[in-house]
């Protein structure tokens, strides 16, 4: 045992008292240096913003917030730290220090975090900041910069430099991979967490305590590997966050939400004041997007989603990998604005179809973004061997949705039509007008 099981906050877990409770039945210990960086306003602002945004429109009681999830987030490392210290290996590499550094940024690796994030990054748009780098400003000064200092010992630029840069040596390749990895601390919550609010297994099924307790160092000793005890629990956690992003995060409802939401965004961004619209809570950030929206085009696609009646856009055609892959493969992966220009080149076709104009706004394109997911790469540790494998070699599970492309597989091409146009637009050929589209795109 080492001085890691002596830091408060892993101590805390063991504790009677000083503890907070989360769904579902999750007891979370709250030292009084946590206590004052959580107490501070712009950590108070993630309890303002939801954990899934858009997807409770679909998933009504998916309401669930950053800060829960942050909190979740951290509790999680506790557990990993608390396994992990009685690691040899990882000892040798990680100090109390390093332990101390990683639970602070655990706790705020989601501080960057505005409404809708992670649609709006996957726009690509000039004046938007990935979100780990518009956190720094908010680590490296103020109230959170004096806590870390003045009750963590710790100078924020090392919580800084382990949530936004690439790993510089052995040590920090390891916290990093405890945050960043296959399976970091971050998935473990969110996977199980966002399951429970929006009311599905999915997330759920798989062992956390059995993988927790697996864990250990790769060959390199510089990142994280499971023993092979570990290995059915890993794969059903590899099955469960295809599922979720599946049958959630990428149900065809839910991307016609962040279809909308995204057009709205695109029309709008170069009016907006950026560094003060992300640093909103949800309700004024939206507040913000239909003021600036007033009367023009972005302004039915917002009341869409946030007025007083639901109306979300229509799926009209979905291609994939496996359907109608050639033009799947035309749509995927292409920068928002192109998608945009073709949608309106769709939406011109149309028109001369239908005999009538129909609003470029009324068509929307919906596709899996530029940045790819993170790939599921971990070795397993066969002890009695001595030996470390790829878990995809030895699963046929993760070599089907790890080792290939997982974006291809959950993540569908769509496109969207207003829904007072469903119905009339069906008479269309969509498939020889998107060609006939695609084939102007090329001339452009």
């Amino acid at each position: 045992m080492t001085a890691i099981h002596d830091i408060p906050e892993v101590r805390g877990l063991d504790a009677r008292n000083g503890l907070i409770r989360l769904p579902d039945q999750q007891d979370v210990p709250l030292t009084p240096r946590v206590r004052q960086i959580i107490d501070t306003a712009e950590f108070r602002r993630l309890a303002h913003i939801s954990q899934l945004g858009l997807v409770s429109l679909v998933y009504p009681a998916a309401h669930h917030s950053r800060f829960e999830h942050c909190l979740g987030a951290y509790r999680m490392t506790l557990r990993y730290l608390q396994h992990l210290a009685h690691d040899p290996r990882f000892t040798a590499k990680i100090r109390t220090h390093d332990a101390e550094v990683l639970i602070a940024a655990a706790l705020l690796h989601d501080l960057g975090h505005w409404p809708f994030c992670h649609p709006i990054e996957d726009l690509d748009l000039p004046g938007v900041p990935a979100h780990e780098l518009f956190a720094n400003s908010l680590i490296l000064e103020g109230e959170i910069a004096d806590t870390l200092r003045e009750e963590w010992e710790i100078n924020p630029r090392e919580v800084v430099s382990l949530l936004s840069e690439e790993p510089r040596d052995a040590r920090s390749g390891i916290l990093h991979s405890i945050l960043s990895g296959p399976i970091d601390v971050d998935k473990m919550d969110y996977l199980v967490r966002d399951s429970l609010h929006a009311g599905v297994p999915y997330g759920r099924n798989f062992d956390q305590q059995r993988l927790i307790g697996s864990l250990c160092l790769n060959a390199a000793d510089d990142g994280l590997a499971i023993s092979d005890k570990g290995r059915t629990a890993a794969e059903m956690m590899v099955f469960a966050r295809y599922v979720m992003f599946s049958e959630v995060y990428w149900h065809h409802a839910v991307r016609a939400a962040t279809a909308m939401l995204q057009r709205a965004f695109f029309l709008l961004h170069d009016h907006l004041p950026l560094s003060r619209l992300f640093r909103r809570t949800e309700s004024r950030m939206i507040a913000e997007l239909r003021r600036s929206a007033g009367e023009g085009p972005a302004a039915e696609l917002l009341d869409g989603l946030f007025g007083r009646q639901r109306r979300l856009y229509k799926r009209l055609a979905q291609f994939s990998f496996f359907e109608q892959q050639e033009l799947y493969q035309a749509l995927a992966r292409r920068p928002f604005p192109w998608l945009v220009r073709c949608s309106e080149v769709f939406a011109e076709q149309v028109s001369h179809e239908l005999g009538r104009r129909v609003a470029p706004t009324e068509i929307l394109f919906d596709a899996p973004p530029v940045k790819l997911e993170v790939q599921f790469q971990v070795d397993i540790f066969f002890r009695k061997e001595g030996l470390y494998r790829p878990l995809g070699e030895v699963s046929p599970v993760v070599q089907t949705l790890a080792r290939k492309q997982f974006d291809d597989y959950v993540k569908r091409v769509r496109i969207f039509v207003h829904p007072q146009l469903a119905e009339e637009i069906r008479q269309v050929d969509v498939d020889r007008v998107l060609r006939s589209t695609l084939e102007e795109m090329h001339r452009l």
